[in-house]
This record gives C-alpha cells, structure tokens and sequence, in this order.
C-alpha cells in the first residue's frame, strides 16, 4: 500500500535534476570556450605558421647539399652557412641585374615621355578628328586644384603603407630565413627529437616519410634551377641575335620567373622581353614570342622529362591541381609548396598502396607494350638510308 509519504518522494526524485548532467553541460561548454579559443589563436598565428611551413620545406631542400659537406668533414652550422651565403648572393645578383634593368627603363621612359604624349595625342587627332594638345589636357586636369590635393593626399598614404607593407616583408623574410636556417642546421637533432616522442614501429615510417621529402622538395628545387639556367641561355643568345638590349637581365628574368612561378610562370616571364623589344621593332618582339613559345614546347616535351624523371614525377594535372589547392589554403605560399607537397604525398602512399593487375580492355590500353612494327613508308625510308650509307 502507497502512502502519502512515498508518493510524495517519488515525485521528487522523479522532478531532481540527474547528477550527471551539470558535468556534462560543464564539458560541453569548455569544449565549445576551448574550440573558439584554439580558432582564434590559430587565427592569431596564421603568419607565423606559415612561415614555419615554409622554412620547413626550403630547409628540406637545402638538406642534400648542406649534407655533402658535412659528409667532407664541415661542422653542419657552417655547412648551411655556405649554403645560404651562396643562395644570398645568386638572390642578390638576380635583383641588382633586374632592378638596374627597370631603373633604367623607369629613366628612359621618364625622358621621352614629353615624346611619347606627342604621338599619342597626334594619333588621336588623325584618328578622331579631333584637335587636342598636351597643354590643353593638362589644363583640364591640373585646373582643380582640390582634386590634384586629393590624388596627392592618396598617393602620399599609399606611400606609407607600402613603405610598412616593404618593412613588414623583410621582417617575415627575415624570420623565414632565420627558421630555415635552424631547421637545417639542427635537422639531425630535430629528427632525434621527434623520434624519441614514438614507439620504434613507428620511427621508422617517420623517417621514411622524412627521406622522401628531403629528396622530393631537393629534387623539384633543384631540377627547376637547372631547366632555369638551360632556359636563361636559350633566350640569352635569342635576345643577342634579336638585338634586345639588357639581353642578360632579360634572359634571367625568363629563366628564373618561368620555373620558379607555378602555373603560369611561362607567360609572366615574356611580357617584359616582348615589351623591351618593341623599343627596337615590332617584329623584333614578335620574334621574342615566337622563339619563347617555341621552346617552351622543347622544353615540355624533351628537356623537362628528361630532367625531373629522376627527381619529381608528378602528372601536369595533378601538379596544376596542387597548385590550385595550395594557393586557396595558404595563398602564394601554398602554392609554391604545393608540388614538393604532392610529390612527397604520392611517393609516400605509392609504398603503402597495394596495384592489382589490370585485364586488357579497350578502354585500359596499355601503353607500356612494344611499339607496333614500322609501316611500309617508315620502311622504305630506312631502306634509303641505309643505301646511302653503303654508299
């Protein structure tokens, strides 16, 4: 029989809140406070993450050299000092070469602009038939001065902040370079150190991935230095035989912008030979943009294959990809490690990624078979050579 009394009791048990939920409301509001905390520091240290990134990968890059030396007997700290002294002065050499070259070009423009007006505005009166002069437009434009303050009051603030954009550029390159440079020095210690944090299973695929990205991100660095000095002189001794003035700075500028940029690098890196070379002729720039053309075809087809197939093989569309995806993460830092990244990532799982055996099929050629025999015209045309060397 239920009396009043243990009615009542459980009717309060029943109303009582759960011991466990005012934890679990404690929990879910720390996990909400500490994922809102953890996205704004991230967002505080966006900058100094990348750089982080990024001197991670240049200092995989500089490992193969900085390790030859150190095999001859260097200390490791001068060793990868050598390495960025000679990697300063090539930087340095290829922007005084450049920077005299649109110095220049900046002063030469400078002096026959009054010349440049004159036939422009000519052009426009014959044209147009209209009869404009240079005074006369520069009436119009001067003749409020409030609007000439306003222009100057613009430029002078965007002066300003380029001015803290530059010195914020060389502080974060200054920051990169000094990352780098521990990254490499202390690269054996570093590796020590993070294997000691896993158990001995997994130190070893760690220092296999480590392997594979120092000879990725070396090799991608250094296949495009080499396909950077072949494609310097190419366009070296074009630009001599054009009569392209600043023919060396030129041909730096080519070799380097159209390597180094991702994707779109090759035709960044002609605008400014095309536009130099209209100083000469108009021919004179067509030819630059026929010859530039034309090798990057030779390029593509023999000297690129040929020198990254033993360094970063990696399909056009999946770099390009890469280089899109990087760019949308990280912006232009992303993009430039994005196909060291792939190569690294598709060299990696191709160890851990079991191949079946694929039938044949009409839709799965495979392309690796032995060439078909030579038709009857390739025949004919060995035969002839053939006579002509007996005779």
């Amino acid at each position: 029989m239920t009396t009043p009394d243990t009615a009542a009791a459980r009717i309060s048990s029943r109303d009582r809140m759960p011991p466990w939920l005012p934890r679990a409301v404690f929990m879910i509001l720390a996990m909400i406070a500490g994922f809102w905390l953890l996205q704004w520091t991230l967002g505080q240290l966006r900058t100094l993450l990348i750089d982080l990134l990024l001197a991670f990968f240049l200092a995989l890059a500089f490992e193969p050299a900085v390790d030859r030396l150190a095999k001859r007997g260097m200390r490791r700290g001068a060793a990868t000092g050598i390495a960025f002294l000679v990697t300063f002065l090539a930087c340095a050499g290829f922007l005084a070469v450049v920077g005299s070259l649109l110095v220049d070009q900046i002063v030469a423009l400078a002096h026959n602009l009054p010349d440049y007006l004159d036939r422009l505005v000519g052009w426009i009166n014959d044209t147009f038939g209209t009869e404009l002069t240079v005074e006369k437009i520069q009436g119009d434009v001067f003749k409020d001065s409030g609007t000439v303050q306003g222009y100057a009051q613009k430029i002078a603030d965007n002066a300003l902040g380029f001015s803290a954009a530059i010195l914020g550029g060389l502080f974060q390159l200054f920051t990169i370079a000094l990352f780098t440079f521990y990254f490499t020095a202390e690269g054996p210690r570093m590796r020590r150190a993070v294997c000691s944090l896993l158990p001995p299973e997994r130190q070893a695929e760690v220092l296999r991935g480590w392997e594979i990205a120092i000879a990725k991100t070396g090799g991608y660095l250094y296949s495009r230095a080499a396909l950077a000095l072949i494609s310097a002189i190419a366009h070296y001794a074009a630009f001599l035989v054009l009569d392209v003035p600043y023919a060396i700075a030129l041909a730096l500028w080519v070799g380097l912008i159209s390597q180094f940029v991702p994707t779109v690098g090759t035709y960044i890196a002609i605008v400014l030979p095309a536009l130099i070379a209209l100083t000469v002729s108009p021919w004179a720039a067509v030819w630059v943009v026929v010859f530039a053309t034309a090798y990057q075809q030779f390029e593509n087809y023999l000297l690129h294959p040929r020198i990254t197939a033993k360094t970063v093989e990696i399909h056009p569309a999946v770099a390009f990809g890469a280089v899109i995806a990087g760019a949308a993460l990280l912006g232009a830092a992303g993009a430039l490690i994005a196909i060291p990244v792939a190569a690294t990532a598709q060299a990696f799982l191709s160890t851990y990624i079991h191949r079946y055996a694929v039938p044949q099929h009409p839709l799965t050629p495979d392309e690796s078979r032995p060439p078909r025999s030579p038709g009857p015209l390739t025949r004919m045309w060995r035969r002839h050579v053939q006579k002509r060397k007996s005779v």
